[in-house]
């Protein structure tokens, strides 16, 4: 089969696709083609294998040939259908932002953790390069009382920020702007959080497809030793949080030590790294002192 068209199976059709990402080099080609033929048709799981033999139709035919092309270039889907699942929630992705991904969820994971039973006070909770918003929106929908405020350098993804707080339905318990880091933010925090740049400039160029070329650059380079974020984030949240407040940062693979000595040396008390589920030191986390 040469392609597709308004009469062809959705089976034919899943055959095209895996047959189109497999020569693409893509992993799991029978996967990405379901999810693809799924998002092409709008269709669900069950009913892809319910009907294998109903036709594409000519909407979604157009839409398949489209979205084939553009992920075999490396194109993350989530990039093309315009959202992405973080956390159980749907977020608006866009090339302005960091695809949202599961080992962040680590991160979540372990505020919440930390947090405890304090989960429902009206805490107050920074995220630093707020990005999509994913963090910021799933502590929010953990926390019912809490406040939020995120911050990002860029304005494309503060636009898109907020509209993923709008439609978790956090507005009215959140605040998004624009601005470098700390700049102009005044505390007291009980929680600050960030998923910062964290790749050694060097590194962007070699990363995977998926994430050199449809990932802000402003969202992977962490400067020469990956660890700029760290320098400008940590000593600002010092002053930032209240006393027994906690700081969570996500980290790349290898930076842990480094980033636990500068917590260290900054006063931060019971700091410690959580792993996440490929065992990799994903979150470093520090206390300021009560």
């Amino acid at each position: 089969m040469r392609g597709v068209g308004a009469a062809t199976s959705r089976a034919e059709a899943l055959a095209w696709l895996a047959e189109n990402f497999e020569n693409a080099g893509l992993d799991e080609p029978r996967r990405e083609a379901r999810l693809a033929l799924c998002e092409a048709g709008g269709l669900t799981p069950a009913a892809l294998i319910a009907a294998p033999e109903a036709a594409l139709g000519e909407p979604a035919a157009a839409r398949l040939v489209d979205l084939a092309a553009r992920r075999a270039a490396g194109e993350p889907l989530s990039k093309i259908a315009g959202r992405r699942e973080f956390w159980g929630l749907a977020l608006a992705v866009s090339p302005d932002v960091l695809d949202p991904r599961p080992e962040t969820e680590t991160l979540v994971e372990a505020a919440l953790k930390l947090l405890g039973s304090r989960r429902r006070d009206p805490l107050r909770i920074l995220d630093l390069g707020v990005g999509s918003g994913a963090i910021l929106c799933a502590l929010l929908t953990e926390c019912p009382a809490a406040l939020g405020l995120g911050v990002d350098a860029s304005a494309a993804a503060v636009s898109i920020a907020r509209r993923n707080v709008e439609a978790c339905g956090l507005a009215a318990r959140a605040d998004v702007r624009l601005g470098s880091w700390t700049e102009g933010v005044e505390g007291p925090f009980d929680l600050i959080v960030s998923n910062p740049p964290y790749i050694p400039s060097a590194d962007v160029d070699g990363l995977e497809r998926a994430v050199r070329d449809y990932d802000p650059r402003l969202a992977l380079d962490g400067g020469p030793d990956g660890l700029d974020a760290y320098r400008a984030i940590l000593p600002a949240s010092v002053a930032l949080l209240a006393p027994g407040g906690r700081l969570l940062v996500e980290v790349g693979a290898g930076q842990g030590g480094a980033v636990l000595g500068l917590a260290a040396r900054l006063g931060f008390v019971h700091a410690e790294t959580r792993r996440d589920l490929a065992g990799v030191e994903r979150v470093v986390v520090g206390q300021r002192p009560a």
